[in-house]
């Protein structure tokens, strides 16, 4: 519905002076440019004026004191009088939901305004264009007190014994630290930690297709290699044919790939690649829009990996990949699914046995942000013996602590639990790992 921004004008400004909630909802998206109306521009230049050196919104009377000069108070003046011929009564819902789309109009228009004067600057960088866009459609005045405990208890109880629907990992130790998996309608993003070259896109790629053969679509979205590298990975892992031996197996391949497709009729797994630290999670959400136009449900983002995406924010690593991650998380509000990556350890971690949340490499704020992080690590004797390790760093679904040996394939780049050895099991050495096995055999 359009409004008369001209009229709202006169209501917001109404409404700043008098409503100190209703201020504290806008002062992060007002700006002074936004008001036709001079001495409604002034007057609201004062507020933010207060508010970027305060750091608070201003009371009624803490605006008159910054009306230093006799021109502000004449502002002043002009802006009371405005406040005479329309009706001071608000429907509260109705006046947020109004200065929303007043505020969203405004910020679109100037950001339009901006880009067309710098259009033909040669260095005119297009992701800030697109960051700035989304800023001024992203403006919200949420009025939802949220969840009030003890008036909503119903809705608690009966969230309570509501189960969450989750998507198997397939391998049942996993899934039981999650709680049944990862959560189907997202809201979560889960990351796995290991230094470089431990697996960890062995292990993206084994979750992508153990998600996808349950009748899912995995969009998978790879910034280190190339979609073909990644569908050899694929084909390895689905068909059981050596990595090495690919190319001189492809008839075997074709009918192993169609048989699963018959049995598998809903599966489907997208492989895009894009450049590393070329795409922002902006362009991501957009080329996820893409799909999603063309009729495509996508059940799970699987991205390899969160560090090699590209921030328009932040001066060093740890700003760069915490707006990154906190970006990522949304999308998994934005589009009902959940979100897996990976991401490196510093060298602390590195020949670290079962190592903590403090290698994360690069920054902190992705530990911080994460809602699960899996570490991966091997012994010296453990690659040689089929073996690597899965533990938990981070866990706000379920027991936070515990680890597993897993077996893994080289030559089909294959992950499987070993029943034989787990968390209840000693898993600080791969010597004891070895002897275990031993004495199981005999």
């Amino acid at each position: 519905m359009k409004i008369d921004n001209d009229f709202y004008e006169i209501v917001i400004a109404y409404n700043v002076l008098t409503d100190v909630s209703y201020l504290s909802s806008v002062i992060d998206y007002i700006q002074p440019q936004y008001f036709k109306d001079g001495n409604i521009r002034s007057i609201v230049n004062v507020i933010i004026d207060y508010y970027k050196k305060r750091d608070e919104v201003p009371t009624l009377t803490e605006i008159k004191g910054y009306l230093t000069t006799p021109e502000l108070k004449d502002n002043f003046k002009a802006v009371i009088i405005l406040f005479t011929d329309f009706d001071q009564k608000f429907n509260k819902d109705e006046l947020y939901e109004n200065t929303e789309r007043f505020l969203k109009e405004k910020a679109v228009y100037h950001t339009l305004l901006d880009v067309a004067d710098h259009a033909t600057d040669e260095d005119l960088d297009t992701n800030i264009v697109l960051e700035k866009f989304e800023k001024s459609c992203n403006v919200n005045l949420a009025t939802d007190i949220g969840l009030d405990y003890f008036d909503d208890i119903d809705i608690h109880i009966k969230d309570l014994i509501t189960v969450d629907n989750t998507i198997s990992s397939k391998w049942e130790w996993l899934d039981r630290k999650l709680g049944g998996g990862f959560l189907e309608n997202g809201r979560a993003i889960y990351v796995f930690a290991g230094e470089t070259n431990i697996g960890k896109s062995i292990f993206l790629g084994n979750v992508a297709k153990n998600i996808s053969e349950q009748g899912k679509t995995v969009l998978l979205i790879s910034l280190e290699m190339s979609e073909l590298v990644y569908a050899k990975r694929l084909t390895t892992n689905l068909t059981q044919i050596p990595i090495n031996d690919l190319h001189n197996r492809t008839d075997d391949i074709k009918a192993v790939v169609e048989q699963y497709k018959r049995n598998h009729n809903n599966s489907r797994v997208l492989v895009k690649e894009f450049p590393p630290n070329t795409i922002t999670c902006s362009h991501l959400k957009g080329y996820i829009k893409k799909i999603i136009d063309k009729g495509i449900k996508i059940d799970t983002i699987v991205i390899d990996y969160v560090n090699l995406l590209r921030s328009t924010v932040g001066n060093n690593s740890y700003e760069r990949i915490k707006d990154v991650t906190e970006q990522l998380r949304a999308l998994t509000y934005t589009f009902d699914c959940p979100i897996i990556t990976a991401t490196q350890l510093n060298r602390q971690g590195y020949n670290e046995i079962n190592p903590s949340l403090d290698t994360i490499g690069e920054s902190i704020g992705l530990a911080a942000t994460a809602d699960c992080i899996f570490s991966i690590w091997q012994e010296e004797e453990d690659a040689e013996l089929g073996i690597i390790k899965l533990g938990i760093m981070k866990n706000r679904f379920g027991e936070n602590y515990g680890g597993i040996s897993m077996r893994i394939d080289y030559n089909t780049l294959t992950l499987s639990e070993d029943n034989t050895f787990s968390e209840d099991r000693d898993i600080n050495t791969a010597m004891s790992t070895l002897d275990f096995l031993s004495d199981t055999e005999s």
